[in-house]
């Protein structure tokens, strides 16, 4: 499951994200990457879409704390 997991988001990378904007990109990276430690902490495939989930949200809330005016490890 691990493989199939990492390849779709490589494959997401791989596809370009030139024309998405910055709370999408946010939004992309932060489900994978909540993926990544969803499937490393449970191992099954409902980890990896409940931290995909939760990365979204938390990947795109990030992009608009940033756009508010607030310094965020810049």
């Amino acid at each position: 499951m691990k493989k199939i997991v990492a390849g779709l988001f490589l494959s997401l990378v791989l596809v370009g994200c030139s024309n998405m904007t910055s709370r999408e990109k946010s939004a992309l990276v932060g489900a994978g990457a909540g993926a990544l430690v969803g499937t490393v902490i449970t191992g099954d495939s409902k980890g990896a879409l409940i931290g995909a989930g939760v990365g979204a949200l938390g990947g795109a809330a990030t992009d608009n704390y940033k756009k508010k005016g607030n310094v965020l490890g810049n």
